[in-house]
């Protein structure tokens, strides 16, 4: 009988490990070499084309091994991947990971532990709860509730009971959706939820509330890109049932901030309950600058983040903070042998209550090492950069007689077009860029009309980046 394959794990683990990151490391340089460019050159049709030519049948009879099989693979997706590190690659919310904390998620998937009992990851559970509630503490400081503590075996479990906590997510999608539910069950006695969102709010959470079986949202006006607050009071004004309004922090169209200080008025005039969407803007938090920006948030019941934007982590690395963490008290769930009784009144914590998902990875590490490593000024140096690189393009632009500005960017979010460009052409203008391999920019609609979308999260881009960026604008742009 031939030996099985080593594992990740053990002390043996990074002996095998370490020469198939080699090949791994090698296959990444070697694809982006190929590649060339920013993302693959021909669209979809090409790509699959050429992914197929490189990797042949996905399930051979005979393996072809360890070292062809990475060397294969990794090269074909890095041939054929929309790099986020590269400077023209700039269209989502989607950043360049950091070094660091892409080494870390690789000790985190050798580890293997699952986050939903505390005997498959002692440190771990541990370590999620330092870092959330040190996160919940960015978000709302030492405003806490005195309210119910956190007993061993509960869901609202923390290092600091009674104090505002912070959940892991997979991103701002579940996030938001947690945020929802949280907020229903919270009102149960009082009848359904009604989420009252702005026409600037992000599609998860109508879709949350499709999801939860919540009655369609209100929609309030947005007309300068920010929800109104005068719209707002009035949409309030005579509402029955208890009621959830979803404020946006970085819009994912133009990265703007809703007037959070007055929304959280209005809420509190009306009664409603005040959820805050900062997925792309809370890394503000740590720019000693920029961080009044942000003013209001802690006054918001729950808040979205989500540090695979400004945060530099690989995906995922989403969490939602949670005011009070008697709001946790649904998630509680019960599974023999997860948390027992007796396993939970002799000690053990309960860690199902902090997800809805069972088993999932202690993507903190990464978020961890990276906290740990720059601190709170080290990421603000970060934010500052990529929200500086976007205020100079904006003036860069504002300054050519070629294109026309949106707006002077909130965060890093930069809205233009081509002056007196149709959109249609404005839109054959990015697909033509990504047919070509040459550029990845985003799209977003802007009163009323079709505007290029530079995202810049990548703290490494010069302006010389940015303006071969405009170049190539202005290549495709005659017809």
């Amino acid at each position: 009988m031939s030996n099985p394959p080593p594992l990740a794990g053990g002390p043996q683990g990074p002996q095998a490990l370490r020469p198939l990151l080699d090949i791994v490391l090698d296959a990444l340089h070697d694809g982006a070499t190929a590649r060339g460019g920013p993302l693959p050159a021909g669209g979809p049709h090409t790509v699959t084309a050429r992914l197929r030519e490189l990797t042949g049948d996905p399930l051979p009879h005979h393996g072809t091994g360890p070292d062809t099989a990475l060397r294969t693979l990794v090269h074909a997706l890095a041939e054929g991947a929309a790099d986020p590190a590269d400077p023209l690659c700039a269209a989502h919310l989607h950043c360049p990971p950091l070094a660091l904390a892409t080494a870390a998620d690789l000790a985190a998937s050798a580890l293997n532990a699952s986050m939903d009992s505390w005997d498959q990851a002692p440190a771990a559970s541990a370590l999620e709860t330092l870092v959330t509630d040190a996160l919940a503490h960015e978000v709302y400081g030492d405003t806490g509730h005195p309210g119910q503590s956190g007993q061993p075996g509960h869901p609202g479990q923390s290092g600091q009971p009674g104090h505002p906590q912070a959940l892991v997510t997979t991103g701002g999608t579940e996030a938001n959706q947690l945020a929802l539910l949280l907020a229903r069950e919270s009102h149960a006695s009082q009848g359904p939820l009604q989420l009252i969102t702005g026409t600037n709010a992000h599609h998860s959470l109508p879709r949350a509330a499709w999801l939860l079986g919540l009655p369609d949202p209100v929609t309030v006006p947005a007309p300068t890109g920010t929800l109104d607050p005068a719209a707002l009071d009035e949409a309030l004004t005579d509402l029955p049932g208890p009621k959830l309004v979803a404020a946006t922090a970085g819009t994912t169209d133009a990265g703007l901030i809703d007037p959070l200080p007055e929304i959280a008025d209005v809420c509190e005039h009306h009664g409603a309950r005040l959820h805050i969407d900062a997925a792309y803007g809370a890394g503000l938090l740590f720019s000693p600058t920029r961080r009044t920006l942000l003013t209001g948030l802690d006054r918001a019941a729950t808040v979205t983040l989500d540090l695979h934007k400004l945060g530099w982590q690989p995906v995922a690395a989403g969490l939602l903070a949670v005011r009070d963490p008697a709001d946790l008290t649904p998630l509680t769930h019960h599974a023999d042998y997860l948390n027992a009784d007796d396993d939970t009144e002799a000690g053990l914590p309960d860690l199902l209550g902090r997800s809805l998902r069972t088993t999932r990875r202690p993507d903190i590490l990464k978020i961890a090492v990276t906290l740990k490593a720059l601190g709170r000024t080290g990421l603000g140096t970060l934010v500052d950069q990529v929200c500086d690189q976007a205020q100079e393009f904006a003036a860069t632009l504002h300054a050519h007689p070629g294109f026309d500005l949106y707006d002077t960017p909130t965060l890093s979010t930069v809205l233009f077009r081509p002056h007196g460009a149709p959109d249609e052409h404005i839109a054959h203008i990015r697909r033509t860029l990504l047919t070509q391999g040459r550029a990845v920019l985003g799209r977003a609609r802007m009163d009323g009309r079709l505007w290029l979308k530079a995202t810049l999260l990548n703290p490494h881009t010069q302006p010389g980046d940015l303006a071969q960026l405009l170049k190539l604008v202005e290549g495709n742009t005659a017809r």
